[in-house]
Order: C-alpha cells, then sequence, then structure tokens
C-alpha cells in the first residue's frame, strides 16, 4: 500500500489540524456522557395504604308529602243518537255478456251506417255540383258558339248584301256606259276591250284608261267615247261604299 504523499507543507498541515479536532471533539463527547450517567438517580415509588375504605352507599333522600288529590266532579254521559239506518244498496244489473256484446256490435254497426251515409252523401253532392258545373260550361260553351254563329252569320249577311250593294251600282254604272256605246261599222266576233276607271265621289271620272285592247281601235275608242259621256255615273252615296266603286275595272263586249 503506497502512502499519499502531499503535494505541499500547507496542505499537509491543514489536514493534520484536521485530524486533531476530530479527535478532541470524540474525546469530549465520551466525557460527558460518562458524567451524564453518574448525575441521574434512580427514585422510589411511594404507596399510601389505607385501613378502612370510605362507604360508597348514597346519601339518604327523604320523601316528599304527596299533594292531595283533586276534587273530581261527576260528569254526565254525552247523549248518544242512534245510528240513522243505512240506505239500501242498489245493485247495477249486470247485463248478460252475450247482452252486452250484441248491444256494442249494434252501436257499432250503427256508427258505420252513419259514417258510409255521410260519405255517400258527400259524393253525391260532389258528382251533382260537378254535373251543375259542367252543365254551365256546356251553356256558356253553347251560349258562345251561337253568338259566334251568329256574329259570322251577320258579318257573312253583311258582307253579302254590301257585295249586292256594290254589284248593283258597278251594274248601273255599265248598264248606263253601254247605252252610250256606238258600234263601228263591220265589227265582227265578239271582241272584249278592257278598261280601268277612276270615279269621284260625284260620279265624274278622272279619265278612261285601256287596261286590254279588243284588237279592234274602233270598239275600244267607241267605248272610251261612252265612258266620258255618261259621266256623271251613279255612285253610292255612302263613303264605305265608294270607296268599293272607286277604282272599277269594266269589260265591254259588243254582244254582251
Amino acid at each position: 500500500m503506497n502512502a499519499y504523499v502531499y503535494p505541499n507543507r500547507q496542505e499537509k498541515v491543514i489536514s493534520g489540524a484536521g485530524a486533531l479536532a476530530m479527535h478532541l471533539l470524540f474525546l469530549a463527547l465520551l466525557v460527558f456522557g460518562v458524567n451524564w450517567q453518574r448525575k441521574i438517580e434512580p427514585q422510589a415509588n411511594i404507596v399510601d395504604l389505607w385501613a378502612n375504605l370510605p362507604s360508597s352507599a348514597p346519601p339518604k333522600v327523604e320523601p316528599r308529602p304527596e299533594p292531595p288529590p283533586p276534587e273530581v266532579k261527576p260528569v254526565a254521559p254525552p247523549k248518544v243518537e242512534p245510528p240513522p239506518p243505512p240506505k239500501p244498496v242498489v245493485k247495477p244489473e249486470i247485463a248478460k255478456p252475450d247482452i252486452a256484446l250484441k248491444e256494442k256490435a249494434e252501436k257499432e254497426r250503427r256508427i258505420a251506417e252513419e259514417k258510409q251515409k255521410i260519405v255517400k252523401k258527400r259524393e253525391e253532392d260532389a258528382k251533382a255540383a260537378q254535373k251543375q258545373q259542367q252543365a254551365k260550361e256546356a251553356e256558356a260553351q253553347r251560349a258562345a258558339k251561337e253568338e259566334e254563329d251568329a256574329k259570322r252569320k251577320a258579318a257573312q249577311q253583311a258582307a253579302a248584301a254590301r257585295k249586292n250593294e256594290i254589284d248593283k251600282y258597278k251594274t248601273a254604272i255599265r248598264d248606263k256606259i253601254k247605252r252610250y256605246i256606238i258600234l263601228p261599222p263591220n265589227l265582227q266576233g265578239n271582241p272584249e276591250a278592257e278598261f280601268d276607271v277612276i270615279l269621284t265621289p260625284d260620279g265624274n271620272s278622272l279619265g278612261p284608261t285601256l287596261r286590254r285592247s279588243s284588237g279592234n281601235a274602233s270598239y275600244d275608242n267607241a267605248v272610251e267615247r261612252a265612258i266620258i259621256k255618261a259621266q256623271p255615273l251613279p255612285v253610292p252615296s255612302d263613303p264605305n261604299l265608294f270607296s268599293e266603286v272607286r277604282l272599277l275595272n269594266l269589260k265591254f263586249r259588243p254582244n254582251e
């Protein structure tokens, strides 16, 4: 085992001083412990002995005198009325099971029949209302159709009357012009001359215009002269009718 070698003298002195201090402290504790044990002495326990024990009986208590009982007066017993006789208990009649079931089934049947009657009545009312509505609609359609037919018929009649009136004036104008036509000599066949005539409200012509020649100039000229000589031509006083004859397309044949 190798001894520890201190590096310097100071550390060696400090280490020795510490070891010396530890030894002195250990010695002091040893001396103090020995002296402390010497100072403690054992103590004796002292016990007292009694020759006669005290009595444990309770003290004698004198009884108190009881008070005299109170004077009790006699009390008459209460008058007890006899209870009323019990009412007779009416036992409900218990229907036989079969009768009760029959009555219940009959009641349910009547209720079901009433419900069916109500439903049927509602359906009948709905059907009646629907038929009534359909009848109203059919009547309205019929009335509208009749009114439309009447309007159409009236319009057709008015148009026919208007056409007849216009044709009447056209025929009158054409017939008046024909009275003034002087046919040229040696006219052969039945040629047709076509003229456009513009009329004024007083029946005069703005001048006839040859639209298509008959192929015979003499006959064309004779018709043109007749249109001018026939003025004033018969025209309607109604402005609506006059608008239909204001512009005329007239055709003339010598044999018509």
